[in-house]
């Protein structure tokens, strides 16, 4: 295909073809990414969006583009009010907990906080006003328990994110005996008090927002009726997302969002994940094994919109990948000096350099085609240890590191070297190094020891010894 390095195409999942990102305002992007429900630990299927779509928002800054990111958290919900049941305790402590327990697991994968991340108690307002306006207009209807429902019927463009007609789906829908639909279609925008689960006033009656509604009335408020890019993962398409399109655009009028994204699922040693087969893993889990680059790494492996398949075995091949990284990168910010370089091998490195960035870029705005991305990465990487075999102009390995850490940024990789490490560290390592001159062994191990305590692994080479962060 031609391409024109001034066009972003992404894959809208609404139209079924690749799109040139065209946002509403100049310059600007908006754009809502359904988060977690927070009553656990968020696991490795949770963890492929927040780091695809914080890739995204990375290299869309790194195109110049000023971007809202709003990611929610849905802190009221039926799992976790089973789980405020299971542990005695109330469903805001089950929430604040997981959601300190997520920004944990988040920072640890470099995901970077959203611009804003709305809790759906925060927003009971909005969706009690989007909610009358829907009954208002004749979309949604209060039955005598105090639950409300969205009338699927009456918006009949309802499915076509998906690709479903009303009519395919009613031979799917059911009522259960518990809820008072007009039609099996139909879902919940608010659901009547129930004994010992939290409520709020509603001119309907007293109860809580359904899941649906929650996400439609926080992205308007924070990014308007219409904004450029909703995000999430394949299994939110339906009905979460139909159902979100369905009563925003029958509340407004308007579309919705300009473009939907979605990615793909991931399997766990090709079985589909689940606690039943025990093979749920949570990312707490995975990073108490791998480094959290490696987790990252392996996300980014494959086209975001291919499924993708966990295992210990790709992990480990993601893990020595992160490690020629920060090996390139130690080279690098290590390479000898020369006042008097070949100009003539440096000029051809650097016209070098142009080539790498014009392939990264080319192949991120080719959809996020991540996977093409990091193989342009460590095409880099073997150019750049080549070129540092030799000494080198100071100019010339600058502008290589600059490069190195720019698209690594993008893709959430970690470069430190050893310039990096805090002073007291590097002070450690140097007095290590003169304990093992003197043949101090003792005084050696123990400096290895005070290290560790600090967060860093001795790593002994031919060139020295140098720093590692502990996993």
């Amino acid at each position: 295909m031609l391409f024109r390095s001034n066009i972003v195409l992404i894959y809208n999942t609404m139209t079924r073809r690749k799109e040139e990102l065209t946002p509403i305002k100049q310059g600007e992007i908006s754009m809502y990414v359904c988060g977690p429900t927070v009553y656990n630990f968020i696991h490795v299927g949770n963890a492929r969006p927040l780091i695809v779509f914080d890739t995204l928002r990375r290299y869309l800054e790194y195109r110049g583009y000023k971007v809202t990111f709003v990611q929610n958290f849905t802190d009221i919900d039926d799992k976790l009010i089973r789980r405020a049941a299971e542990e005695g305790c109330s469903v805001q402590a089950v929430a604040d907990r997981y959601i300190a327990e997520y920004y944990t697991d988040a920072r640890a994968l470099h995901v970077s906080d959203a611009t804003f991340s709305p809790h759906a108690t925060e927003h009971i307002g909005d969706i009690i006003g989007l909610i009358q306006r829907l009954i208002d207009m004749g979309y949604a209807y209060a039955a005598d328990n105090g639950d409300v429902y969205f009338s699927v019927r009456s918006y009949p463009s309802y499915g076509r994110l998906t690709g479903q007609s009303i009519e395919s789906l009613e031979s799917g829908a059911r009522i259960d005996p518990s809820e008072q639909k007009r039609d099996p279609l139909d879902f919940a925008l608010w659901k009547g008090r129930k004994p010992g689960e939290p409520y709020w006033e509603a001119p309907w009656g007293e109860g809580r927002p359904g899941w649906h509604i929650e996400c439609s009335a926080m992205s308007m408020r924070l990014l308007g009726e219409t904004f450029d890019i909703h995000a999430g993962g394949q299994d939110l398409m339906f009905p979460h997302h139909e159902n979100e399109i369905a009563q925003s655009e029958a509340a407004t009028g308007r579309p919705f969002a300009r473009y939907w994204m979605h990615n793909g699922y991931i399997n766990v040693n090709n079985q589909k994940m689940s606690k039943s087969l025990g093979n749920f893993r949570t990312v707490r889990d995975i990073v108490s094994e791998f480094e959290p680059d490696a987790l990252r790494l392996f996300m980014l492996s494959a086209h975001y919109r291919s499924p993708i398949n966990f295992s210990r075995e790709l992990m480990e091949q993601a893990e020595t990948a992160c490690a020629r990284i920060r090996t390139a990168r130690e080279r690098l910010a290590e390479a000898r000096v020369s006042d008097a370089p070949d100009t003539k091998a440096e000029g051809a490195f650097i016209d070098s350099l142009n080539v790498f960035s014009e392939a990264f870029i080319r192949a991120m705005d080719d959809d996020l085609n991540t996977a093409d991305a990091i193989g342009t990465l460590f095409e880099l990487i073997r150019a750049c240890n080549t070129f540092v075999t030799e000494p080198r102009s100071a100019g010339a390995v600058k502008r290589a590191q600059e490069l190195f850490d720019e698209l690594a940024g993008v893709l959430g990789i970690e470069t430190k070297t050893r310039a990096e490490f805090p002073e007291a560290a590097l002070n450690l390592l140097n007095e290590r190094a003169a304990a093992r001159r003197a043949r101090d062994w003792a005084r050696a191990d123990a400096i290895r020891d005070e290290l560790k305590a600090m967060g860093f692994a001795v790593e002994d080479s031919p060139q020295g010894a140098k720093l590692k962060p502990l996993a």
